[in-house]
């Protein structure tokens, strides 16, 4: 029991109590392996865009910080959305997010998931440029992730 407090004043269990909300967007924030390092991004803010999406997205939307590496290493530091339950319902997948290197990107990430996020508010042009779909496993204690809308994206300034 985790102590909540239903309608009759009793506890009940978390899940139960999470039954009859609706959850929103999970934004996961990478920071296993190499994203979140000064020593491959030296002068990016690590700690401070957890942080900015945190104060930015409203809720239900959920930020979670893994240390775990995701595995894509090569489009580090990467980000997640996973769509809401009615994302999902309405067609929303995963989006996987790579090269989020500046407050920018994180501000549009905030939002776009302000929105609604996958499912229900359209992929902004600018982050569809950081779209990118991950390796079928991923390396880690991650599971394999669904691919992004956007297919595979090359680094900002390759083509």
């Amino acid at each position: 029991m985790d102590g909540t407090a239903g309608a009759g004043g009793g506890a009940v269990s978390g899940a139960a109590s999470r039954a009859g909300r609706s959850l929103g967007c999970l934004v996961t924030v990478c920071r296993g392996c190499c994203c979140g390092t000064a020593r491959k991004h030296p002068g990016v803010g690590h700690k401070e865009q957890p942080r900015r999406l945190r104060r930015g997205l409203v809720q239900p939307v959920r930020v979670r910080v893994v240390d775990e590496c995701l595995g894509p290493c090569a489009y580090s530091n990467v980000v997640t959305v996973s769509p809401s339950r009615e994302g999902r319902a309405a067609g929303g997948r995963p989006v996987w997010l790579g090269f989020v290197l500046d407050e920018q990107i994180i501000d549009d990430i905030v939002a776009w998931v302000n929105a609604g996020g996958p499912g229900l508010a359209d992929l902004p042009a600018v982050l569809s440029l950081h779209t990118f779909t991950p390796p079928r496993r991923a390396h880690g204690s991650a599971a394999a992730p669904e691919a992004a809308p956007g297919g595979s994206a090359p680094a900002p300034g390759q083509a």
